[in-house]
């Protein structure tokens, strides 16, 4: 079964990605570790080769805050749109859905997020209805869906510890088949940034 994939992301530019690494690493320094996330995730979406791999962009495509990044010709590329990031999410998702058997949602600061994740990630949708990898945050990496339901992303309290707990109840609401996977880890907080591995390190 294709899974698309799609990408969440920013422009890394500083002072509008990663932000909340600028104590740590100033706003270049978070601007540099935001694009060499992206660079990373997009390569590992790509390899993982289990369908379309669509980046949603904020802002949009054409935009100049895009021009100076280079990003693979495979990609897909659409726009973010407005809202807040369960707006754009469940707009993206039930456009997606309207096309294709399923879907998996991630960001891009997600170190895990390997090939290997993401072809387990598509195995286990073709058994359910929904997929979530919970982080140790509170909240969540990815997000697979075969269903679409505007529950799992309205009124949901974003950037807590209570996000991935309010979508398994949601979830649990909706009757639905669903699979937690393991737990992961991402980069938000200058207090994660031990965790990075070597290829996200300054060379």
């Amino acid at each position: 079964m294709k899974v698309r994939i799609l990408v969440f992301a920013k422009a890394p530019l500083p002072g509008r990605a990663k932000t909340r690494l600028t104590p740590a690493l100033g706003a270049e320094g978070a601007a540099r570790l935001a694009r060499r996330m992206l660079e990373t995730t997009l390569a590992q979406c790509l390899a993982a080769n289990i369908g379309p791999v669509e980046l949603c962009m904020s802002p949009a495509p054409a935009h100049p805050d895009w021009q100076s990044v280079s990003l693979p010709s495979r990609l897909e590329l659409s726009a973010q749109g407005d809202g807040d990031l369960g707006a754009r999410m469940a707009r993206a998702a039930r456009h997606s859905l309207a096309c294709n058997k399923a879907v998996i949602l991630v960001g891009t600061d997600c170190p895990q997020l390997s090939p290997e994740l993401l072809q387990r990630a598509a195995d286990r949708l073709v058994h359910s209805e929904a997929l979530l990898h919970p982080t140790a945050d509170g909240g969540y990496a990815l997000l697979g869906l075969r269903r679409f339901s505007g529950s799992l992303f309205a009124h949901m309290p974003w950037s807590t510890p209570q996000v991935a707990s309010l979508t398994r109840r949601r979830l649990d609401a909706l009757n639905w088949r669903w699979m937690e996977g393991e737990c992961l880890t991402d980069i938000d907080e200058p207090g994660d940034l031990f965790q990075l591995p070597g290829r996200w390190r300054e060379p």
